[in-house]
């Protein structure tokens, strides 16, 4: 078969459509339906983006009339497939439908497309019962074809007799585009639900069954295929999705079909041009003539109808293919990329061309996930026959750069793709990827996307270790592999990670090797022979690497899991993965079970690679010890355990051989008793020479760097035991306590000594009541673990004034532990006779506490860099430490151990220290406010009257308000109103209440006597103005009174020229009331105007407030009120009028009752309140009628405060129109706030 070309030149058309119109038959012509106005239907918007304004213009890629072809004119490249107009009217000879008593404008039945949908029959039985309907009467069976198409597009409309008889192929997809059910965007493609589901896959195999079953019969009819390919034409070029992704679809899927009766029609070719050869090779007498004329006829007729194929197909490609591969959806592009993939793979000699492979690799670059992955699989199945490299050379040298760079996509999927196909490349395509190409793909075997670092792992494979390691085939067989292919493995996986210095952690790079060279990795016998081996030429660097490999393959053969960072997405493992895990788990105990002890012998005086080792105990099946008989290599890691212990000092080999030997220490093993001997060996020599040591101290107030050296590693050794195992009967509490009572009596002792000895009386602390949980404990061992909690607590009190930060961090983190174990929460669950043991820390204690955090915690934060530098690690570390410190501190807050108004000492810094700080105290915040919204409320408020304090105190009241600082307060104003939420009638109360709490320390102290100065604290004002968006336009203008009343304390009025008087006045204006537009704080929508006054009332607003509307950021949506104003009535109560009549039906969209056409607000005086009167009612708005700003006496708060905590209770059972508390229940002002 020759190629297909790309062009849509008029000399490349082929003859089957022309006979389908020239021979007298029926057909369908097709136009445009994107050149009419479509006004129905799912549209595409935004369909005139670049590459795409064409594909779906007038005429183009369709078999369309002439008319309509000469009214545009196109460039050459861009023409579309010409072909006869196929005659509008049946001439003669033509097929009619034979209604045979039916008429003409009736439909034929169609069970095909509820078949399909049903997706339970069989394709072949559904496609023969058409066939046969299709023979006893064409016509009819072609429109039901027809229609089958039509309502797979989700079309409502179907295609008449009459419409097929009298109207061509435009006209009928514009009749159907007005038919086009518009109640949903969905269609059958894209509709949700499991009957939709299969959809596809029963459409697809229905196209594919249906050009099966005809290969030899109707195929090469010329009228069925011919038209429903005109017809699919015109479709995938509407502008209604729906149309155009379905018929694409079926184009698609339809052309893959004819690429396999090409393909099969091209193998009868070859066969019957080899049968003629043969034959025609015999001799005279062995020739025989009518074997070789058959054979003739026969090599006519296929290539006859391999011409009608291609034409066909060329029709489909230049039709569709060609401007839909860059539709507007992506599911159309991703359609014809996958489609095009296949042609290529199947039919190699005719697709696999340069004219169309650059369209896959010019959709490498499409913007979305789909269609780049569907280029990707597309390719790898190509690059994976090394029969059809050859011809792909010219395209990798053209789009190589592009599909490297692919590996860095955004995508992670797609990522992926990328890497197995450059993979694939490396391993069919020798030099075509350079090093530099390479060393881009190397450091994603880091990446913390597990696929995509397995992905690249198996790139590393191939491209570094397995031309060295790999096994070569002899005579057939594969040979094992040899240690000296395994030795050399190794060494390349060392020199890789350590020259490349890509990560610091090997255990990633094992992970991303595991699938592909897992065999190598678990070949422990080589790993352990490198390490153990005598003249072994590797460095410290090496070794350490060497041991980290063996480790993390170690814990992956056992665990079955990646490191952490590091996800699988993998719910579970299957049998035949744990199978193969608990094979391996006993493989590798039964060999390293010898040699731990000579590799900790050999290793135990580098303490950075005792540790890893110590962490293999982790992952052995223990009971192997017993069943193999193994105790004596049990006994000489015992030994081996305690010399290095009694050898290191160092936190992390500590931690690993106190919890290597709690692993062993388990009553179930038979081996218990010896291990349980070993470990009191081991703590009987620590302490004996604990006690020695000390008591050296004690009697001596000087001691050399040595004895306090060896005080200090026994005091970490202990304590690192301590922490795993029950060291109780040991007594080290009061050796211990005596230790640092003296340090914090005489400052005598090192710090390097106080630090573990806090450690260990903090666990014996915790031993002693876990002790006492278990079973009932008498009252004076309740009391004496009592006393020894409160003198820890004070000796830790006295160790945040040392002068050594490490002593004061520490003492902070155990007593914030201790005091939360010890809080109100132990007694819960059933254990009220612990209640004597309940701590609550003292008032200085809590203040030093507080002094703590502000000296250690809100600290100028430092500026990272790259955070590549060694100073830059060291800042992260710190800033580490200052989060668990500032973590710890909230704990005690939020479980009542400590005062909630320490809480400001918190939520002061949330501006400031937000990068560092700001999760956590967003997370004390947030349940800070689930316990008690009102408190929380009057913390925010108390931390902004403290920031303030402090500044005035600083800088004096002349110009405070312009002051970097000052700005900063609002912005930290501006967040705390954010954090109250759209729940705007909620928190009605709360919002209500801290503006008159604000305006009363506003005002709370008065000008300097003889000045006529504004207060000091007046500039509070502007803080508080932030709040005021979360306030109700009723609650603005009580506001408004009540600051005007305080005012006149101060011998000021509201029109007074303080300017934060002004700001405030203007945050409670109706001009800034934007909040209230809805009842949840949220913008006003804008809708289009349903109703609204009549036109004479409208006219009766005057200049002035309609330029006052006009300064409203949102426009107010019109009022159920009556807009005329009576005479004499002031501006400002219009105003008003409006703001209430605009906001009150709103605010009954909370539960209360809706306003009725005659109700209006009603104004007694402008000197007087005005409330909106509400329809009687269980609603809301019946209870929250007359405010005030009435400051209640100390009693009242008090009552005040139970009501908010019992509305907080309620909330949880009832909605907020249930709720009758009203905080402002008078109209009447208090002046005693003042």
């Amino acid at each position: 078969m020759p190629t297909l070309r790309s062009s849509s030149s008029p000399s490349s058309v082929s003859s089957p459509l022309r006979r389908a119109a020239g021979g007298g038959q029926r057909g369908l012509s097709a136009s445009s339906s994107s050149s009419v106005s479509v006004p129905y239907g799912n549209r595409d918007s935004g369909q005139t983006s670049q590459g795409d304004s064409d594909s779906l213009s007038a005429d183009e890629g369709s078999d369309f009339e002439d008319s309509l072809r000469r009214s545009v004119r196109k460039r050459a490249a861009r023409r579309p497939l010409k072909t006869t107009p196929v005659a509008k009217h049946p001439k003669k000879g033509s097929r009619m439908i034979r209604g045979d008593g039916q008429k003409d404008s009736e439909v034929p039945a169609s069970h095909l497309f509820d078949a399909v949908k049903a997706a339970k029959s069989d394709m072949q039985s559904l496609v023969d019962e058409w066939l046969d309907s299709y023979k006893q009467d064409q016509d009819a069976g072609f429109l039901e074809l027809i229609n089958f198409f039509i309502r797979s597009c989700g079309c409502k409309g179907n295609v008449t007799p009459e419409m097929f008889k009298k109207m061509s192929n435009s006209e009928i997809i514009r009749h159907l585009t007005e038919q086009f059910n518009e109640d949903s965007g969905d269609y059958p493609l894209t509709a949700p639900g499991p009957s939709w589901k299969k959809f596809q896959g029963s459409f697809c195999e229905f196209v594919k069954t249906l050009v099966f079953q005809c290969q030899y019969s109707l195929l090469y009819d010329g009228f069925p295929m011919d038209n429903l390919i005109s017809l699919l034409t015109g479709l995938s070029d509407s502008q209604v999705r729906a149309f155009r992704h379905t018929s694409t679809l079926a184009a698609m899927k339809l052309m893959t079909s004819l690429v396999r009766v090409a393909l099969q029609l091209s193998l009868h070719k070859d066969n019957n041009q080899r049968q003629y050869e043969a034959e025609r090779n015999k001799g005279p007498g062995q020739r025989a003539p009518e074997r070789l004329e058959s054979l003739l006829e026969k090599r006519k007729e296929l290539q006859e109808h391999q011409e009608e194929i291609e034409g066909m197909m060329n029709a489909l490609f230049r039709g569709v293919f060609v401007h839909r591969y860059r539709d507007v959806l992506p599911e159309i592009r991703a359609i014809c990329i996958e489609e095009i993939g296949s042609w290529m793979q199947s039919y190699s000699t005719s697709f696999l061309t340069d004219s169309y492979l650059k369209y896959i690799g010019w959709t490498l670059h499409d913007k979305h996930r789909e269609v780049r992955l569907k280029c990707l699989k597309a390719l790898k199945a190509l690059y994976s026959s090394r029969d059809l490299t050859a011809r792909l050379e010219l395209f990798t040298s053209r789009f190589k750069d592009r599909m490297v760079s692919m590996v860095m996509d955004r995508e992670y999927d797609v990522a992926v793709e990328a890497v197995k196909l450059l993979t694939i490349i490396l391993k069919n395509m020798e030099g075509v990827l350079t090093d530099a190409d390479c060393e881009g793909i190397y450091p994603v075997v880091y990446a913390s996307h597990r696929a995509l670092a397995s992905a690249a792992g198996e790139f590393l494979y191939w491209k570094l270790f397995y031309p060295e390691c790999e096994t070569r085939a002899e005579g057939g067989r594969q040979r094992r592999r040899s240690p000296r292919a395994q030795r050399t493995f190794f060494h390349l996986l060392l020199s890789f990670f350590v020259e490349s210095e890509l990560h610091d952690h090997a255990a990633y790079l094992v992970d991303s090797l595991w699938d592909c060279a897992g065999a190598q990795l678990k070949d422990w016998e080589s790993l352990t022979s490198l390490l153990l081996e005598k003249d072994q030429n590797l460095g410290d660097v090496q070794e350490s690497t060497l041991i980290e490999i063996l480790v993390s393959s170690v814990r992956q053969a056992s665990e079955g899991h990646p490191p952490v960072g590091r996800l699988t997405g993998k719910k579970g493992l299957t049998p035949k993965e744990r199978k193969t895990q608990a094979d391996d788990k006993v493989k590798l105990t039964e060999h390293l079970i010898p040699l731990l002890p000579q590799l900790l012998a050999k290793f135990s005086a580098d303490a950075e690679k005792v540790a890893p080792l110590l962490q293999l105990l982790n992952h052995f099946d223990l009971n192997i010890y017993c069943t193999r008989r193994l105790e004596k290599h049990l006994e000489l890691f015992l030994q081996q355990l305690q010399e290095v212990v009694v050898k290191h000092a160092e936190p992390a080999v500590l931690e690993a051989g106190a919890h290597a030997l709690y692993l062993l220490c388990n009553p179930e093993f038979t081996f218990f008793g010896r291990v349980d001997f070993a470990r009191s060996q081991l703590v009987d020599l620590l302490t004996d020479r604990f006690q020695q040591e000390l008591e050296e101290l004690l009697q001596s107030p000087f001691l050399d760097e040595d004895e306090v050296y060896s005080l200090a590693a026994t005091l970490k050794r202990l304590s690192a035991f301590y922490n795993a195992h029950d060291l109780s009967r040991w007594e080290l509490y009061e050796p211990c306590y005596r230790l640092l009572r003296k340090a914090v009596d005489t400052g005598e002792v090192p710090h390097q000594v106080i630090l573990p000895a806090l450690t260990l009386v903090y666990f014996s602390i915790l031993w002693t009541l876990s002790h006492l949980s278990e079973s009932d404990a008498s009252q004076k061992q309740l009391l004496s673990l009592k006393g020894r909690v409160v003198a820890f607590c004070e000796l830790c009190q006295s160790c945040l004034s040392d002068v050594d930060s490490d002593i004061q961090e520490q003492a902070f983190v155990l007593l914030s532990d201790l005091l939360l174990v010890f809080s109100p929460q132990m007694i819960l669950g059933g254990r009220d006779f612990l209640r004597p043991l309940v701590f609550f820390p003292e008032a200085t204690l809590q203040s030093e506490l507080a002094s703590f955090l502000m000296d250690h915690v809100f600290i100028q934060p430092g500026e990272l860099g790259s955070g590549h530098s060694q100073e830059d690690h060291v800042h992260i570390e710190q800033l580490h430490q200052r989060r668990r410190l500032l973590a710890g501190f909230c704990k005690l807050l939020l479980y009542g151990v400590l005062e909630m108004d320490a809480a400001s000492d918190v939520f002061k810094h949330y501006n400031k220290f937000y990068n560092d700080y700001g999760d956590i105290i967003k997370e004390t915040l947030t349940r800070a406010r689930q316990i008690d919204r009102s408190h929380c409320s009057r913390i925010l408020l108390l931390s902004l009257k403290q920031l303030y304090t402090e500044l005035l105190q600083e800088q004096g009241p002349q110009g405070l308000n312009e002051l970097p600082a000052f700005g900063e307060m609002r912005d930290l104003a501006r967040r705390f109103a954010l954090s109250f939420g759209p729940q705007q009638l909620q928190n009605r109360d709360l919002v209500v209440a801290l503006h008159k709490e604000g305006i009363r320390f506003s005002l709370s102290e008065p000008p300097p006597a003889g000045s006529s100065g504004q207060p000091p604290n007046l500039a509070f004002l502007e803080l508080l103005s932030e709040f005021s968006p979360r306030l109700f336009h009723q609650d603005k203008q009580l506001l408004l009174s009540y600051l005007g009343k305080g005012l006149q304390r101060v011998s000021q009025s509201l029109d007074c020229p303080w300017g934060p008087v002004t700001t405030y006045c203007h945050s409670l204006s109706p001009v800034e009331s934007t909040a209230e537009a809805s009842p949840q704080g949220y913008p006003r929508s804008k809708k289009r105007r349903t109703e609204g006054p009549p036109r004479r009332q409208r006219e009766d607003v005057r200049p002035s407030q309609e330029e006052s509307l006009q300064l409203t950021s949102i426009p107010p949506s019109p009022t159920l009120t009556s807009t005329a104003v009576k005479r004499g009535q002031p501006q400002r109560a219009l105003g008003e009028a409006e703001e209430e009549g605009s906001s009150e039906p709103e605010h009954s969209a909370q539960g209360s009752q809706p306003l009725s056409g005659n109700q209006r607000p009603r104004f007694s005086s402008p000197r007087r309140f005005r409330t909106l009167l509400h329809p009687p009612g269980p609603g809301l708005g019946s209870r929250l009628t007359r405010l005030s700003l009435m400051e209640e006496d100390e009693d009242e708060l008090e009552a005040h405060s139970e009501l908010s905590e019992g509305w907080q209770d309620a909330d949880k059972h009832s909605s907020p129109s249930e709720h009758g508390l009203d905080l402002l229940d008078s109209t009447e002002l208090n002046l005693e706030d003042f």
